[in-house]
């Protein structure tokens, strides 16, 4: 029986992936809030399930089958966030939480539903895939990470980290989100970047701005 919390523990493996982690039981109780002897009871039971694999060096794997559960779990995620944003108008910085507590009561049936009515393909409100993308994927797009931008230059943001509602809710204050042109001024001594957004200077630091993804705009 796939549980609740399997689930959880599946799309985190899939999400701790997708940004280039390697995924270790100590990242996994950081990543879910929970003690170590919670995931190492929950990767016992995942084991025996089949779902996951633990290799020597305590790297934690995905099946194929628990793959094929933590991505259809992903893409409900996705399905909602969608509906929340562009059905229901909720704010961008909000829906990831919404989202969250919604993905585990949606039946197969209304999931079809939001397919037919959404499709499978486009971005959520973070600008984030369907599945969860590596650094490695996004570079080979043309992506480059915010904090790596050139001063001079004229970006577009494509996505931003969504597990983070303090992150989404200072960018929003910003003025920065998907979609949002920018232009690099400098690269400041302390770490920061000034940029220029809607002709209004901007200030961001590096640790938010190694959360965004941009692409150089034509």
């Amino acid at each position: 029986m796939i549980t609740v919390s399997k689930e959880d523990y599946l799309k985190a493996i899939l999400e701790a992936e997708g940004e280039g982690e390697l995924v270790i039981a100590a990242r996994l109780a950081h990543w879910l809030d929970v003690s170590a002897p919670a995931v190492t009871m929950a990767l016992r039971r995942l084991k025996r399930d089949g779902l996951v694999s633990v290799r020597r060096d305590g790297h934690v794997l995905l099946t194929s089958a628990g793959r094929k559960i933590a991505r259809q779990l992903a893409l409900r995620h996705h399905l909602i966030e969608r509906m929340l944003h562009e059905i229901f108008g909720m704010a961008w910085y909000k829906v990831h939480d919404e989202a969250e507590r919604l993905e585990h009561a949606v039946s197969s049936d209304f999931e079809a539903m939001l397919v037919r009515k959404l499709g499978r393909s486009g971005a959520c409100p973070h600008g984030n895939s369907p599945t969860p993308e590596t650094p490695r994927e996004k570079r080979k797009r043309g992506l480059l990470l915010l904090s790596e931008a050139a001063p001079g230059n004229l970006y577009s943001v494509e996505s931003v980290y969504e597990r983070d509602r303090k992150l989404l809710e200072f960018l929003e204050g910003k003025g920065i989100r998907p979609r949002t042109q920018l232009k690099i001024e400098t690269r400041n001594y302390d770490g920061t970047i000034s940029m220029a957004i809607d002709r209004r200077k901007v200030e961001l630091g590096g640790p938010a701005a190694e959360k965004i993804w941009v692409a150089k705009s034509q």
